[in-house]
């Protein structure tokens, strides 16, 4: 019988962390594609176009607010390594409370996010219509997307893998289902796409609360949630919340720039960076399952005060990372016509389009090291660092280079500038790391819902 170095023994649990992490980061996008699948064959070409539209909006919005699954995470997993069951439920109470304010907040202010919104996207009158339809709908599911987010890096910070990946093909089948019957059989176009989405994420909400009342000890619920509104700690959830959330700013701005300035260079050079950039989402998500993985097992270790194996975790998970990013990126390389013929049939767009698909080598290499290295700082709840990298590399490595990309035209600078950006990540993170592997990871008394300033 073979068995594991005791300093790697969460080998079973790391990749069983990461397929079920895979699994629901590949599911959730579904949910925009069913919707679309549906519409795409109605006779009304417009519904369509409206809903990829308002998705804009929703893809964006829900992007940057995304920091709530990621903090929960790493916190949760803390709390667990160091088996504190009053720190694991505030955690779920904090971050929920957090969600669910954001979520009424959106609702408030849902007609002027509107108004925004749908005044920096370019579209027909009857397409734009289609697509407000579809906002209006959909946009009441806000509250229970936030939530969603706070369980489902709860459970992973838990390692209850198995209902994050339920309750994600639960959603999505409920969206079929209902899909089905609002817009074939009643009609109800983008209006019914929008709610068969917020329906759907409602389900999952509440299927979610059944479980969590099910796996939480009821014998200290009384007397936890009186600690809910602890200034502290409360101070602390925010900070980290708040270094997430700049983050996140900062990715969902480099894209949105990285698009503007390819429509800058014309419509064809627009939709050869759609396809490309579409192609390594792909692989982004089955990375960030890596990445999601790497934090729960690094906020475990340090809550356990189990410090000598945080380096061979992180060389297991860079060496994984690598191993699902660049055989995909090698085979964008090599049979460019062959896979991006699959997404459009217009010749004009693949003609060239192998003149950029090296570069998705660096891409997503480089992507792939800077997601586990913010998996392993989201574990240790370090958020100041990962804001700083965040800002770092997008103001010295990707608004420059973009910059220089638009005055001359040239695509490969723009490239260059994604591919740089990871990089300096990668720099910022590693000199960093060298702190974290040098210092033990003590377990203290200090509850891990609390976050140092």
């Amino acid at each position: 019988m073979i068995t594991l170095n005791h300093r790697y023994d969460f080998l079973p649990r790391f990749f069983r962390l990461a397929l079920m992490n895979i699994l629901s980061s590949i599911v959730v996008p579904l949910s925009g594609l069913i919707d679309l699948a549906f519409l795409g064959h109605l006779s009304d070409i417009r519904y369509l176009a409206g809903v990829t539209l308002a998705m804009v909006l929703f893809n964006y919005l829900y992007r940057v607010l995304n920091f709530l699954r990621f903090s929960s995470n790493g916190m949760t997993a803390q709390a667990v390594g160091a088996d504190d069951r009053e720190a694991i439920l505030l955690v779920l109470l904090r971050n929920g409370l957090i969600a669910l304010a954001i979520g009424i907040l959106i609702l408030i202010l849902q007609y002027p996010l509107q108004k925004l919104g749908f005044t920096f996207l370019v579209g027909a009158t009857e397409v734009k219509n289609a697509g407000i339809d579809y906002y209006n709908a959909r946009i009441w599911g806000a509250p229970a997307v936030l939530f969603n987010f706070v369980l489902v890096g709860w459970f992973f910070g838990r390692e209850m893998n198995g209902f994050v990946v339920l309750l994600s093909f639960l959603e999505s089948l409920t969206n079929v289902v209902l899909d089905y019957i609002f817009i074939i059989r009643w009609g109800w176009g983008s209006t019914g796409a929008g709610l068969t989405t917020a329906m759907s994420q409602y389900l999952s909400f509440f299927v979610g609360l059944i479980i969590v009342g099910f796996y939480i000890d009821w014998s200290i619920v009384s007397a936890t949630i009186q600690k809910v509104l602890d200034w502290s700690a409360i101070k602390a959830t925010f900070k980290l919340n708040g270094d997430m959330l700049v983050r996140n700013l900062t990715l969902v701005s480099t894209l949105s720039i990285f698009v503007e300035v390819s429509s800058a260079m014309g419509t064809t050079m627009l939709a050869e960076n759609s396809l490309l950039i579409q192609a390594a989402a792909f692989n982004m998500f089955v990375i960030q399952g890596v990445g999601f993985a790497t934090q729960s097992l690094t906020g475990n270790l340090k809550g356990k005060g189990d410090s000598e194996k945080l380096e061979p975790l992180l060389k297991i998970s860079i060496l994984t990372s690598l191993f699902l990013s660049i055989p995909v990126a090698i085979l964008y390389i090599l049979f460019p016509q062959t896979v991006f013929g699959l997404l459009t049939n217009h010749r004009e767009i693949t003609a060239y389009i192998s003149n950029f698909t090296l570069w998705l080598l660096p891409y997503q290499a480089f992507f792939g090291i800077t997601w586990i290295f913010e998996g392993y700082f989201g574990g240790l709840t370090e958020g100041k660092i990962l804001r700083n990298s965040a800002l770092v590399s997008f103001g010295l490595g990707f608004v420059p280079i973009a910059i220089a990309a638009w005055y001359f035209h040239n695509n490969h600078l723009l490239w260059f500038s994604m591919s740089l950006t990871p990089l300096i990540g990668i720099a910022i993170f590693g000199l960093r790391l060298i702190e974290t592997l040098r210092t033990n990871v003590e377990n203290t008394t200090t509850s891990p819902t609390v976050v140092e300033t």
